[in-house]
């Protein structure tokens, strides 16, 4: 699918980069931000991923990459217009990845007592990325929220990163000892 021989074309030189379709758009668009952005949850994912002894949430966190990679080609894939067929190339989040996040989100949550405070972000390093990576995934989703306010975008990319950011902070909380560890926001506590 996928054969990467040269790395730089220069043809972003101009400040533009191309889509799946062909098409073109500036690098500072909505749709390249919301893309970009997801990329960068990756990443951060990446950097969680480096501290995790537990291979269960590795496993978890590993499908969760493959699906962001699904996530921005699907974003970097204008769809088409109504009545239109979607190109034979288009790879589309499915209502399924949302369904398992959510059943990895409950399985972990699961081991948790309710809260009775917000969390600050931090404790042991994988929780303190996994909130570093909540918070790019939201951002990313702010940006797919105001491209879909401009252009059609598929509906799951939409509920994923929702579900995603939700499943981020759970998987941090969990981290830190499941929930033991984690660091507490203790409001005026330096008034």
């Amino acid at each position: 699918m996928v054969k990467l021989n040269k790395i730089y074309t220069r043809t972003g030189d101009d400040g533009s980069t191309g889509l799946v379709d062909g098409s073109r758009l500036s690098k500072h668009d909505l749709r390249v931000r919301a893309y970009g952005d997801v990329d960068e949850t990756n990443s951060v994912i990446g950097l969680v991923r480096l501290h995790l002894e537990n291979r269960q949430l590795d496993d978890m966190l590993s499908r969760i990459q493959n699906d962001l990679f699904d996530l921005g080609a699907d974003l970097a894939t204008p769809l088409p217009a109504t009545g239109e067929a979607d190109s034979e190339y288009a790879l589309r989040m499915v209502a399924e990845q949302t369904t398992r996040l959510e059943a990895e989100l409950d399985r972990l949550n699961g081991d948790l007592e309710p809260l009775n405070s917000f969390v600050l972000p931090g404790g042991h390093p994988p929780a303190a990325y996994l909130h570093q990576a909540r918070t790019v995934c939201r951002r990313a989703e702010r940006v797919c929220v105001a491209l879909a306010a401009e252009q059609d975008i598929n509906i799951h990319a939409l509920s994923y990163l929702n579900r995603l950011s939700d499943f981020l902070f759970v998987a941090s909380r969990w981290c830190n000892d499941q929930g033991a560890a984690d660091v507490k926001w203790v409001p005026g506590a330096n008034r």
